[in-house]
């Protein structure tokens, strides 16, 4: 039996082939070769056409088609995993009224700061457990306000992965972990936040229904399954953000427990038992894949937006024509621990929860010409991610979220040695690195919701497990963390 997961992300579309009884990828395909176009008039905006999602998932379906055509037909569920907090807004015949606004984009920053203090501090973070700052609700109202021939226009409101399951479908839904990620989720009343649909002045009609995690939320439409190359009603089994489904596909699911992830945005993401809070909002409580009121399960999100997208344009802009990624990692191993205190601050891709949705973008600084050169930038730059990260965790940590054991899949930024070990020596952490995506977590979701695995313990039996990394005493690391953490709140404070 084979399974198919389907991860759409804001850099490519990836696709994984799953056969469900062996626990193995046959086939992974991320399309386009080179990362797809984020549109942005200005430092704030980020968006991309949704339909240019659809026309590279039939692109990697294609390139499936072409390797194994007869596996492709033997799939019997499909799982949807998507970058979180976008807005896709469709009219009554199922058209996008306009480009999604992304995860990235920071133009209703503002909008969610005021609501934060016309809503009250209590009720925002007792009720939403976040300050509505930069998520989906307020960039509807961004449209609202700025759009309202497009805002007039909306049958429906949807994520992104939303969007993929109703292009697949027919059926317009969300999940509750979708709900929360968008800010419109209550935790104290168990359900939609009337309160902020009503400062918002949103009709509660723009929410599409909601469906479990889990579950079969709709069946593959027939001219879809030609498009695609699939077999006709094929159910939709499963449906989550990147992050809460990247954790899932390590088999984080229980508290205490923590996900990383380094792509184009870094990811620390652990699962607590309880809706707990950070009073300024820079670390962030959703609810997580396996939550369920009987046993709730949160999931507490810290993103730094500038992770692999930061090494991307250093290796467009300063390495050399084909310099490779291993090629700038070695590099950057030679310069020492601290990088002889030159200090990158990661900040150049909008505004940072992390910052309380600051916009500071990237700051190099200490750089010397008589000391610094390539390598030191390049190590300046993994060490500003590592240090970002666990400056998110030791605010996770007053939340009471301990992190002694980090697992991610041996992808991006994690096939740096360097990298990992910082990461693992500045924390204190073990770092198990598995085989293991999110488009392969996605399909191992649709095998739970189309009820092939009777469990997770059984989705996850053969998951591989390819490297532990264990912490070292790194002074010289330690203290270029202080220096970092001092200069970043002298600046956060001017």
């Amino acid at each position: 039996m084979y399974l198919l997961g389907i991860d759409v992300g804001s850099s490519s579309i990836k696709v994984s082939l799953f056969d469900a009884h062996k626990g193995v990828s046959i086939k992974r395909v991320a399309y386009p070769p080179d990362e797809m176009q984020i549109l942005s008039e200005n430092r704030d905006m980020a968006e991309q056409d949704p339909e240019v999602w659809m026309e590279n998932i039939r692109k990697a379906m294609l390139i499936l088609q072409r390797e194994d055509a007869e596996a492709l037909r033997s799939v019997e569920a499909i799982g949807i995993t998507y970058q979180m907090h976008g807005l896709v807004m469709i009219d009554r015949n199922g058209r996008p009224v306009r480009n999604s606004i992304i995860w990235c984009d920071s133009r209703a920053a503002g909008i969610g700061n005021d609501a934060f203090h016309k809503l009250g501090k209590e009720y925002c973070l007792s009720h939403l457990l976040n300050s509505p700052g930069n998520f989906t609700a307020s960039k509807l109202r961004w449209v609202q306000l700025n759009e309202p021939e497009n805002y007039d226009r909306t049958f429906k409101i949807m994520l992104p992965g939303d969007y993929v399951a109703y292009r697949l479908t027919g059926m317009a839904s969300t999940t509750l972990p979708g709900l929360s990620e968008g800010i419109f989720w209550d935790y104290r009343e168990n359900g939609i936040s009337g309160k902020l649909l009503s400062h918002y002045g949103f009709d509660r009609a723009l929410l599409p229904d909601i469906v479990d995690t889990f579950s079969i939320q709709g069946y593959l439409r027939d001219d879809m399954a030609a498009w695609l190359g699939l077999r006709k009603g094929i159910p939709v089994a499963y449906r989550a953000g990147d992050q809460p489904n990247n954790a899932f596909s390590l088999n984080i699911l229980e508290p205490g427990e923590v996900a990383a992830t380094a792509g184009t945005s870094g990811v620390i993401y652990g699962v607590i038992g309880k809706g707990v809070y950070d009073p300024l909002s820079r670390v962030n409580t959703f609810i997580h894949v396996n939550h369920t009121k009987a046993n709730p399960r949160y999931g507490v999100l810290l993103c730094l937006n500038s992770t692999g997208i930061m090494n991307a344009w250093a290796r467009q802009q300063l390495g050399d024509k084909d310099i490779s990624y291993d090629t700038m990692n070695t590099l950057a191993a030679r310069a020492p621990a601290g990088s002889d205190a030159l200090m990158v601050f990661p900040f150049g891709n909008g505004a940072e929860r992390i910052l309380q949705n600051k916009n500071t973008g990237a700051i190099i600084t200490g750089l010397n010409f008589n000391i610094h050169n390539k390598s030191h930038l390049y190590r300046a730059m993994q060490e500003g991610i590592v240090f970002a990260l666990y400056y998110g965790l030791e605010i996770m940590k007053e939340m009471g979220l301990e992190a002694g054991l980090i697992r991610a899949g041996l992808d991006n930024m994690f096939l740096s040695p360097l990298f990992v070990q910082s990461l693992s020596d500045i924390s204190g952490a073990r770092i198990e690195l598995y085989e293991t995506n999110g488009a392969e977590g996605a399909a191992r979701g649709a095998g739970i919701g189309a009820g092939y695995y009777r469990d997770t313990g059984e989705a996850f039996s053969k998951l591989r497990q390819m490297q532990t990394i264990e912490p070292a005493r790194n002074e010289p690391l330690q203290k270029a963390y202080r220096d970092w953490k001092g200069e970043l709140e002298r600046m956060l404070n001017q």
